[in-house]
């Protein structure tokens, strides 16, 4: 029994799509980003874009149609990924408006401008995270528990930086990058088609972005907001200190499966 056909073809009867978030100007990451797009900066041993080990994860759990939100330097990324055909998904692309911002305004130009079509379940991941995230369980797990929203969650975050607690002028304990029992979202989530209204809602009312706003709309109408514990790695590569920290052995020891 071929269980990787399997889960394929139970996404496909969940209609599922994917739209990753590449548009940013990724101020965070200059002089990376001087003359490259965020999402394209060179990444690991091999040195391909930052973007191609999301496409292939896509790919690996068998989502066939990806749509790329793109904005700042678009033609880099669709000279690079063309169709998709080389890797074995249908990629679409969705350029945000002029001097329209945000992740929310993104999406929503994509869904109501065809370019994402019909889906009961669309999977968003943002450009900037690499990860193992098994996808095809994020989206059982979503259809499972009925719900409009999952948000990819890690249980521990490492803070960038120490924390000292001071009285008066005098610091009485100092821990150096600790790590906080906190909930935090990790750059992925999956919405159904049920609460485009609340989007809809969200970004003609102005709102940008949606972790900010969409999310906490979404939960103040009622509707099930699930949580989804990512297990493996992931790493945020927002940053210049983060990007500059990142290992080319760590990034081919945990990605080697999308080769």
């Amino acid at each position: 029994m071929d269980l990787r056909r399997e889960d394929a073809q139970a996404l496909d009867r969940m209609v599922t799509k994917a739209a990753v978030l590449c548009g940013g100007e990724g101020t965070r990451l200059k002089p990376h980003t001087n003359n490259l797009q965020k999402t394209m900066i060179p990444v690991g041993k091999k040195g391909r874009p930052l973007l191609e080990y999301i496409v292939r994860l896509l790919a690996h759990n068998g989502i066939g149609e990806i749509t790329l939100l793109t904005g700042y330097r678009s033609e880099q990324v669709e000279e690079y990924f063309g169709d998709g055909a080389k890797f074995g998904v249908a990629i679409n692309y969705s350029k945000d408006a002029e001097g329209v911002k945000g992740s929310a305004q993104a999406l929503i130009r994509a869904v109501d401008g065809g370019k994402i079509g019909t889906f009961e379940n669309l999977v968003i991941y943002y450009g900037d995270v690499l990860s193992t995230l098994n996808i095809r369980e994020l989206v059982a797990r979503h259809v499972e528990r009925g719900a409009a929203v999952t948000l990819v969650l890690s249980r521990d975050y490492k803070l960038p930086v120490g924390i000292a607690q001071v009285e008066g002028d005098t610091v009485v304990s100092f821990r150096e990058k600790p790590t906080l029992p906190l909930n935090v979202t990790v750059g992925g989530l999956v919405i159904s088609k049920d609460c485009l209204s609340a989007l809809r809602q969200v970004t003609s009312a102005g709102g940008a972005d949606i972790m900010t706003d969409f999310v906490p709309k979404v939960i103040d109408q009622g509707m099930k907001v699930s949580a989804f514990y990512i297990e493996g790695f992931w790493y945020d590569v927002g940053t210049t200190e983060a990007y500059e920290k990142l290992d080319g052995e760590m990034v081919e020891a945990n990605l080697k499966f999308l080769d």
